[in-house]
């Protein structure tokens, strides 16, 4: 299992194209099913109950990543694990991958939202079955670093499914910077990955994708305003992070 997690560490940030594919596959027959009769449209209600859930997911890992110090709970894929200490209090008192918490809620929104519940079955079986190994890997790189100091901790704290009685405040206060320079495409990339599913519903139910009508209608607006404000949101605060220095913050 450990060889195993190490190499799908490395190309965990392709998960969600699989999701996303997959997810877009099943949601697209959906749709056919619902121009045919065969089975009753989503209510908007229904869209925002899966954005919220997804929303919920960014926000456990903003909260997350916002209270870490340096050269933890990063996205170092290339080089591999990378760990200067380790984070035992906030989030981490209650739950020893955090992260993995929030990427979970946040792909569950969009597999929830192709209206196939065996579909959202398959993405949590998934999901288990890989991260199961990830986290197996990363816990073996952290007790041959840390060794007891690591040990002691995991054996009062769950690996996934949090437990709040041992909770204890997080050391570090939580930085907007670092939210802005680690986590700041993860609004984007969520409105984006709903605005593609519900385009590509809207067309299939006989949408013209040349008419300005199809973007600007109905939930469609919702979707568009969305993705748009939150791009251009991401872009900006691209820019500045690879032009200025503005959020950089010692030992963050």
């Amino acid at each position: 299992m450990e060889s195993q997690g190490n190499v799908l560490f490395r190309w965990r940030s392709y998960l969600p194209l699989i999701i996303l594919i997959g997810g877009l596959a099943v949601y697209a027959n959906t749709q056919f099913k619902i121009k045919a009769g065969i089975v009753d449209a989503m209510p908007f209600s229904f869209d925002l109950i899966c954005l919220a859930i997804a929303t919920f997911g960014l926000l456990i890992r903003i909260y997350t990543v916002g209270h870490t110090p340096k050269n933890t709970s990063g996205r170092n894929t290339a080089e591999g694990q990378v760990a200067d200490e380790v984070n035992t209090t906030g989030i981490y008192s209650i739950v020893r991958h955090p992260l993995y918490v929030g990427n979970f809620f946040m792909w569950l929104g969009p597999a929830m939202y192709t209206a196939d519940i065996w579909f959202t079955i398959s993405f949590i079986m998934l999901y288990y079955v890989y991260y199961e190994r990830i986290m197996y890997a990363e816990e073996q790189f952290l007790v041959g670093k840390f060794g007891d100091i690591y040990a002691s901790w995991s054996k009062v704290t769950p690996a996934f499914i949090p437990s709040f009685k041992n909770w204890n405040t997080a050391q570090l206060g939580f930085s907007w910077k670092k939210i802005i320079k680690k986590e700041k495409n993860g609004l984007f990339a969520m409105f984006l990955v709903f605005f593609i599913f519900h385009a590509s519903g809207e067309y299939i139910q006989g949408g013209t994708l040349s008419d300005k009508d199809f973007w600007l209608t109905g939930t469609m607006k919702f979707w568009t305003y969305g993705t748009v404000i939150s791009g251009i949101i991401y872009f900006i605060l691209k820019y500045i992070k690879k032009y200025t220095k503005v959020f950089d913050e010692e030992g963050r």
